[in-house]
């Protein structure tokens, strides 16, 4: 454990440090399109923050290498390998689409042979675990393209999700550190040592979004673009195919009693094609519903629009912070509900907890206007939005009256990049109202 939390550090330190650099390269290159009628933020924002992510993660491979008890991983497994070489392919492809927008099939092409990439190395489905049956072994045919669509729908899950300030970064990383915890179990509890890669994959996907989270949280001072957000999907896919296809449960049936056992038992995770939609089930729903709307309209399912999970919680009143925390919640209760049920599946009270605070999301959810209050203890310890208002209103109440403000047309006002130097006056930058925001 030590050493994946030595990783997972310097994975996390490396990605925090580089990402300044790389959003001042990101402003010089002229990364910062223009706002989209799609867009929430108001001010243009550097992107190209997959490039730190991606350095993020070549060093917490290399460091794992060093190890001595990681350095197993390695020796015994080409899996590593091969998650770089797919990672490297769609961290190039997202780096060109940030900074001149490719077209969307070639985008999908690409993920396509990065997952082709590492299915050629190594990573890929052996068999399939089936509840009740048992262990399925596939053709080599069925195991690559059942690779493939595993891939193609996690990195697509994570790249529609990611609209708002740390929201994407924040949900993998949690859907990572309950993978984790999974992936874990089975490698120490079980002592089953195709569990590690997945393990180690984990660690390092955790480090890279908390790296990052930093420098995206709202107002994010730069975005991952999609060489982030497809990064990161490979590789929270990788740790997926990598523990479903290459773990036998055979060798769980010794703790079992039997192979149908050991497959019920870990059926939240093992269950063919739903793993991504298990682990990261709200931003895949939204994958779902983003295809059904636009195909209804008759619409490409690739054609951007502003009908995603988080647009709606903001139209119906949720601030930005509000409906990011929301989506965390929501995130978190599915993947550590899964756990919690592939740990002891027979216990009524795991069943309840989830019944229970499902009740408190959708509480949450109908009180958008609801601001919680901090006691005045603590005040000092929380953020302005959340003190008390009374302060606030004498300080109003006793202040002079403004001076007059001067004419708009006289003084030029520049606008910054979230917190960037001023790039020009804020007449040139498109008005949120014109681009059509919520907000």
């Amino acid at each position: 454990m030590r050493e994946y939390l030595l990783t997972l550090c310097i994975t996390a330190a490396v990605t925090y440090l580089l990402t300044g650099p790389v959003r001042k390269f990101a402003i010089v290159a002229g990364a910062m399109p223009e706002i989209r009628a799609r867009d929430v933020h108001r001010e243009p924002t550097p992107r190209l923050g997959g490039i730190a992510m991606f350095f993020g993660l070549c060093a917490g491979l290399l460091a794992a290498d060093h190890l001595t008890n990681l350095n197993e991983v390695f020796t015994k497994s080409n899996e590593p390998r091969a998650l770089l070489s797919g990672a490297a392919l769609i961290w190039l492809i997202g780096v060109l689409d940030d900074k001149f927008e490719i077209d969307a099939l070639i985008k999908l092409g690409g993920q396509m042979i990065a997952a082709g990439v590492m299915v050629m190395q190594g990573l890929t489905i052996l068999w399939l675990p089936i509840p009740g049956v048992g262990n399925v072994a596939l053709t080599p045919w069925q195991g690559t393209l059942l690779t493939v669509a595993l891939v193609v729908i996690t990195i697509n899950a994570v790249n529609f999700v990611d609209g708002l300030d740390g929201l994407a970064s924040g949900m993998v990383c949690i859907a990572a550190a309950a993978f984790f915890l999974y992936a874990y179990r089975i490698w120490y509890s079980y002592g089953i040592e195709a569990a590690a890669p997945a393990t180690l994959f984990s660690a390092i996907l955790m480090g890279m979004c908390l790296g990052f989270l930093p420098h995206n949280m709202h107002p994010a001072r730069i975005f991952m673009g999609d060489s982030g957000s497809m990064l990161i999907g490979l590789v929270l896919a990788a740790g997926a195919i990598s523990i479903t296809g290459q773990v036998d449960p055979d060798a769980l049936a010794l703790f079992t009693g039997s192979e149908k056992a050991a497959v019920h038992q870990t059926v939240p995770v093992y269950i063919p094609l739903l793993l991504p939609l298990t682990i990261i089930a709200v931003p895949a729903a939204d994958l779902v519903l983003a295809i059904v709307r636009r195909t209804w309209r008759g619409q490409s399912p690739f054609a951007a629009d502003r009908g995603h999970l988080h647009h709606r919680l903001l139209e119906i009143g949720h601030s930005h912070s509000r409906a990011v925390l929301i989506m965390y919640f929501w995130s978190a209760l599915i993947a550590f509900g899964a756990l919690a049920y592939s740990v002891n599946s027979a216990s009524m009270w795991i069943v309840l907890g989830v019944v229970f605070l499902s009740a408190i999301g959708l509480v949450l959810l109908l009180l958008p206007r609801f601001t919680p209050r901090a006691p005045r203890w603590a005040e000092h310890f929380v953020p302005p939005r959340y003190r008390r208002r009374r302060a606030a209103a004498e300080a109003v109440a006793t202040c002079p009256p403004a001076a007059p403000v001067e004419d708009e047309s006289r003084t030029p006002v520049s606008a910054g990049v979230n917190g960037a130097s001023a790039v020009g006056a804020r007449s040139r930058l498109l008005d949120g109202r014109n681009a059509g925001t919520s907000r």
